[in-house]
Formats: C-alpha cells, sequence, structure tokens
C-alpha cells in the first residue's frame, strides 16, 4: 500500500482521499532489503527480514479498487502474519479489515509502503485453494472479491476460535470400516450406479447429472457415494436447498460414517457453533461435510466429491452480490480439484441437461422398468372417461375423481395435498363483474385472512372494509385463488372426522405418521410420511404454470415431482392440470428428462438461458445507458429494453428499469468481464448510483 493510505496516484478516483501526514509515515520498500537504506530512527518499526510484503485483499468492494495491495510486514508480527490470516491495514486514511494472500520478497510498486497494523487472529481462515476459487468465481459474475470472500468465510468468533478442537471419538474412522458390513446398496438401482462408486473409491473423477428414483433413499444414496469417497482417502461436500434436507442428509451420514465424522453447517445453531464446524473443516478434523448454499465454499481438505441436490430449487440461489449459484460454483470446484461430481434430483434442470449436452458430465438414471415400479400412478383431471360421469371435472377445484382417490386412499394412511398458494385466500375479485380487487391506497392485491374477516392489502395491511368495485359498484367479493388454510378448511368438511394438518411458511411440519389424515401443504414445504403416503392430490396446476416466468413449465414439473416422489410406489397422484400440456405428460410418464430437452431445444430456439448466456442491468434508465456507454460488449451482443421494474409495495425513490444484455454461451465470460470493467469505470468516477449486475438470473419477465 503506498503511503498515502490510498494510492491516489496510481488508483482512479481517490484523489482526494486524505493522505497520511508526512511525519506519520513508514518505512519504504527500501528498508525491505537488506543492508540497504539509512538506518532506522530508534523505536521505529522494522520490517521483516524475509518475505517483508505482504499481499492484502482488503475488504473494499468498490469495482475499481478489486486488487490485492501491497503493506509491509513489521518484524513482530513476522510468525503471525502467515498466508490466509485477517489482518487490519490502514487504507484511505481509516482502518480496514482485510486478509493476507501471500508474502513475497519485493513489491511491483517504486514508493513507500505502509505497514500492517496487527494481525487480527493468526489463523490462516482462507486456503490458497478457497482464494483462487473466490477470485474466479468473482470474475465470472461480473463482481468483487470482497463481495464473494464474504460469502465464503464466515465471521470471526475470537472464543471459539480459541478452543481446542476435540478429537472424535467413538466409531472407526470411515476409511477403517469394514466394507462388509455396508448393508444395502442404493447405487445398484441404477445400471451405472456401481461403475460411479468405483470410480470414487479409485480417486477418479466422474461427474454425473443423477435422476433420482422417488422416495427416500436419495439421501442414503448420496451418504453412500461420501462414505467411499472418504474410505479413498478424499474429502466430500454436499449442498441442499434447507435445513430439512440437511437434517435428513445428516441422518444418512451419522447411519452410514458413525458420529463424528461429519458436520452440518447451516445457520439454525447460531453464529458461534457454525463457526466451531466451519474451523473443524478447515483444521482437518472433519473431511465430509453437508449444509445449506452457504456451504459451498467450505474449506474441505482435498476434496474428492462435490454433491448438489435438486439443484432447481430457488431457494439455491444466493440474494447477495455478485449472486452465485451452488451449481456453477460446484462445478467449478470439482473440475479444479479433480474431483467427482453429483447433480441430482427427481428432475432434471435445463442446466444440468446443458452439463450432458457438452459431455462434461453423463447421465445416472434407472432404467424405465425400476422406474415403473417405483413411481406413482398419476392421473389429470378432465379426460374423457371423467367428463362423461362428471361434466364438472374441468372445472371442479376438487373434482370427484380426486375426492374418490382421496376417500379410498384414507383407509390405508396420509393423503398429501399440494396447494400453491399460502394464506386463507390471497385473491378476490368482485362478485358481479369479475374484476380483480385492489387497494385504493397503492393499488395492491386485496385478501382475505379468514372466513369473517375484511379484506385486507397483501401490500399495504391496510383494512379496505368499505371497498366496492370501481367498474359496477358492487360491494360483494368472490375467490379468484384459495389458500392453503382455506383448503383446509374445504377438506374438514368434505372428510368429517378426518384430521387436517397443514405445513407452510409459518409452521411446517417436519414428519407425519403412518395414521389416515389429510396434509395441506404448499410446494417445498411437503413433510415426508413414515411409509409414504397413500395417495396425493396436486391442485390448481394452473396457477404455476400460469406464473409470468420462463422457467414456470420446468419449476411447475419440479414441485409436481418432489411432492408425488412422496406417494408409495403405485399409488394415487391427482393433478388438476390440463392434461395435453408437456409438463403434465412429462409427470404422467415420470420422464423429467424428455421434458428437459424438449425445453432446452426451445430456448436454443428463442436464445434463452442455459443456450444463451444473460446478464440483468437494474438502475434508473440513465445510470444503465452510462453503463452499456462504458462497456465494451462482445461481438453479437444484444441489448433488449430497458424496461420498467415493478415497485416494491413502500419503496422510495426514482423509478427503475432493467435491461438485458444477451450472447452466445461461449462468450459469456467475455461479458462478465466487460460489464465489470465498465463497473470499474463508473466506480472510479464516482457515480453515486449503483448499478445492480446479475450473471444469468432466475427471473427475465
Amino acid at each position: 500500500m503506498t503511503e498515502d493510505g490510498g494510492g491516489a496516484d496510481l488508483i482512479p478516483g481517490l484523489d482526494d482521499v486524505p493522505r497520511v501526514p508526512a511525519g506519520k509515515a513508514r518505512q519504504g520498500k527500501a528498508a525491505a532489503g537488506k543492508g540497504g537504506g539509512r538506518a532506522p530512527k530508534k523505536g521505529a518499526r522494522r520490517p521483516a527480514e524475509e518475505r517483508p510484503v505482504a499481499r492484502v485483499a482488503v475488504d473494499m468492494s468498490l469495482p475499481h479498487l478489486d486488487r490485492p495491495f501491497d503493506y509491509l510486514v513489521p518484524v513482530e508480527l513476522d510468525a503471525k502474519a502467515v498466508p490466509g490470516c485477517r489482518v487490519r491495514v490502514r487504507f484511505a486514511g481509516q482502518l480496514v479489515d482485510g486478509f493476507l494472500l501471500e508474502r513475497v520478497e519485493e513489491s511491483g510498486h517504486d514508493g513507500k509502503l505502509l505497514y500492517l497494523e496487527r494481525v487480527t487472529s493468526p489463523e490462516p481462515v482462507l486456503t490458497p485453494e478457497i482464494a483462487s476459487l473466490v477470485r474466479e468465481i468473482a470474475d465470472r459474475y461480473a463482481g468483487t472479491f470482497a463481495d464473494v470472500l464474504r460469502l465464503a468465510v464466515p465471521p470471526r468468533h475470537a472464543r471459539v476460535e480459541a478452543e481446542a478442537v476435540k478429537d472424535a471419538a467413538g466409531e472407526p474412522p470411515a476409511a477403517e470400516r469394514d466394507e462388509e458390513d455396508e448393508g444395502e446398496n442404493p447405487w445398484l438401482e441404477y445400471p451405472a450406479g456401481a461403475s460411479f462408486l468405483t470410480a470414487l473409491a479409485e480417486g477418479r473423477a466422474p461427474r454425473a447429472v443423477w435422476t433420482a428414483l422417488p422416495g427416500p433413499e436419495w439421501a442414503a444414496a448420496i451418504a453412500r457415494a461420501v462414505a467411499v469417497t472418504l474410505r479413498a482417502g478424499r474429502g466430500a461436500l454436499v449442498v441442499v436447498a434447507d435445513g430439512r434436507d440437511v437434517a435428513r442428509v445428516d441422518a444418512a451420514l451419522s447411519a452410514e460414517l458413525g458420529e463424528g465424522r461429519h458436520v452440518a453447517l447451516t445457520a439454525e445453531p447460531g453464529p458461534a457453533e457454525r463457526y466451531r464446524r466451519w474451523l473443524a473443516v478447515l483444521r482437518g478434523k472433519a473431511r465430509a461435510v453437508v449444509g445449506t448454499r452457504a456451504a459451498m465454499f467450505a474449506p474441505v481438505a482435498d476434496l474428492g466429491l462435490a454433491v448438489l441436490w435438486d439443484d432447481g430449487d430457488d431457494v439455491h440461489a444466493e440474494p447477495h452480490a455478485p449472486y452465485p449459484h451452488p451449481r456453477e460454483v460446484l462445478a467449478l470446484r470439482a473440475h479444479r480439484a479433480k474431483a467427482g461430481a453429483l447433480i441430482g434430483g427427481f428432475t432434471r434442470t435445463t442446466d444440468t441437461t446443458v452439463l450432458v449436452e457438452t459431455g462434461w458430465a453423463h447421465a445416472l438414471s434407472a432404467d424405465r422398468a425400476r422406474v415403473r415400479r417405483a413411481m406413482p400412478r398419476v392421473r389429470y383431471v378432465g379426460e374423457d372417461a371423467q367428463l362423461a360421469r362428471d361434466a364438472a371435472a374441468r372445472t371442479a377445484r376438487l373434482p370427484n375423481l380426486a375426492f374418490e382417490a382421496a376417500r379410498r386412499a384414507l383407509e390405508d394412511g396420509p393423503v398429501l395435498v399440494q396447494v400453491p398458494r399460502r394464506g386463507y385466500v390471497p385473491g378476490i375479485a368482485c362478485g358481479r363483474c369479475r374484476t380483480p380487487a385492489h387497494c385504493v391506497a397503492c393499488q395492491g392485491p386485496l385478501a382475505l385472512p379468514s372466513s369473517h374477516a375484511a379484506p385486507y392489502c397483501r401490500w399495504c395491511g391496510r383494512i379496505a372494509g368499505d371497498w366496492h368495485c370501481p367498474e359496477c359498484g358492487f360491494f360483494q367479493v368472490r375467490a379468484i385463488v384459495v389458500g392453503a388454510k382455506r383448503t383446509a378448511e374445504e377438506l374438514g368438511r368434505a372428510f368429517p372426522g378426518v384430521p387436517v394438518r397443514t405445513s407452510g411458511r409459518e409452521a411446517i411440519l417436519e414428519r407425519v405418521g403412518p395414521e389416515r389424515a389429510l396434509v395441506v401443504s404448499t410446494p417445498g414445504a411437503e413433510p415426508p410420511a413414515d411409509g409414504g403416503y397413500a395417495a396425493g392430490l396436486l391442485l390448481d396446476g394452473w396457477v404455476l404454470l400460469g406464473r409470468p416466468d420462463l422457467r414456470a413449465g420446468e419449476e411447475t414439473l419440479r414441485r409436481w415431482m418432489n411432492a408425488a416422489a412422496l406417494v408409495r410406489p403405485e399409488g394415487p397422484v391427482v393433478v388438476a392440470a390440463e392434461g395435453a400440456l408437456p409438463a403434465v405428460q412429462a409427470l404422467v410418464r415420470w420422464d423429467p428428462v424428455t421434458y428437459a430437452e424438449r425445453e432446452l431445444a426451445e430456448r436454443r430456439e428463442a436464445g434463452f438461458p442455459p443456450a444463451a448466456r444473460m446478464a440483468s442491468l437494474t438502475a434508473t434508465p440513465a445510470a444503465i445507458r452510462e453503463l452499456l456507454a462504458d462497456a465494451r460488449l462482445p461481438d453479437g451482443a444484444e441489448v433488449l429494453g430497458p424496461v420498467p421494474v415493478p415497485r416494491q409495495p413502500g419503496s422510495e425513490g426514482p423509478e427503475k428499469e432493467r435491461a438485458l444484455v444477451r450472447v452466445p454461451r461461449a462468450a459469456g465470460p467475455a461479458l462478465a468481464r466487460a460489464l465489470k470493467e465498465a463497473q470499474g469505470v463508473r466506480s472510479a468516477r464516482k457515480a453515486t448510483e449503483t448499478v445492480r449486475v446479475q450473471i444469468d438470473p432466475l427471473e427475465l419477465i
């Protein structure tokens, strides 16, 4: 770092940074040499004898400062200033945090350098592997090193860091366990499963896109793959969508490996316990990790297998800049570490289909005969035979087919009912002319919290007890969308004496027993049942399929199959949707692979991700124009828009717009580089507004 604390002569945009007073200037590069320069004054700081220059990644998110800076290591910090440790440095006149990346003999800067102020902790929390991964992810998503580093390294807890990590006790390490006592092998259900495990056992790097059989065995299959990897002397990393999936894989790993051979990284135990477990991985006390998306940067030593379950779940999407996706991060880690990769789920996304088509990964699925034995029997409403017996089958929310399937199945166990919307009645309209009801204050949608309550606004919360239709003046309303609570109420009246339980965002059931019950759940909150559900009802399919989203069909099929996979083999599943739709046909045949391949072909023809690469730019129109003017976009880049972005409830400030930049898939790195350079130019220019840049966002519409 230069003596002025900010390198104003070299770094644009810092010309007005306060200078360090001349009397407080640090020893320069000349003092770093052995025997050169004037003798230091009494009490002055001296640089270390060996490798006196430290390269530091300063915790600064400004794009034009996204590079390491050089500092001198004082002799008193020589032993503590190790690569990967946390340090405090003076930057632009202020003390800021940073990470020491490496120590070298000389600096490329000709001026004087500042000294490290102190070493916050000598623990090398940033390994060279993770540091290089963070750099590559930042470049891949047009972000900064500091932003990705905040996602990769958790905040420090000094008390936890000082604790001695207890050696695991109990069962022998997985590498020493007898392979003959492994029990049933779930991978034998797949023709290529045995060869996949053999490759892991031999230390090779098999990469597979796994279409799992319906049922609860997926967690045990992941645990077996992890155990084989650990026996080969390498580490394993498993990333799942939420804490409930972490608990399932955690239990499977405990059964497969024994207690204390792995750690679970989630937010539930609290920051201190999470940091304790993270340090156990860093220090090599645990070689297997399971966690949610934050665990994708876990410092697993000698990574041999990276697993991602249900990569299409939008919970995997990182909400913080630069918005990296675990699928990309784990694929890159597997490539860099020459490790195996397993991306699995009950369905398949178009993104993983690209990996199979390009040859990066191989398809891993069961044969059709085995799939037919494991899958439920899916029927859709509105078949000709149903219409002949029940004329209202096409329009009824709970047609006779679904009612009879639930009534018969309740004799054998619980029945799962999936409802796309939570709440009671989340959407209402005029009872006469069907005009949607909106709040007069903010134009937000009105909803009913219960059967006896007045309508309220879902945006601002205002009670609309005096609402009347602006078109016809009618004051009564009707439901246009029914939520999970209202569905549970209706089912309770339709099936008297049968317990009705709900599972959703407010309260998610962990598990249900084998006794008869109706379980009403929103997508993603379906609890597993002991022995599986006797039947499943997938209601209001039009709500999922009708969403204005490029991935609506793909996401709908994923939610349906995740729910139907909880039903017993050959158990009845009724889906309330038009049978001619491709997603419904894929569900009936239990063939997500063909659907994903067809969806990818259509997107390739239309030029949408993942066949092409896109970046979304969100800001005011002037800021977007300025960024695009500074960006040297690659050849063939196409700018779409900008178009207005709907204002969020309660938001203030100027209206924002969004533009999309589309390039061929091969030009993705060039697009990210161009946008990052343009962001750096605007940052150096001290632009007052930041443009939100997202590479390959989930939402394009």
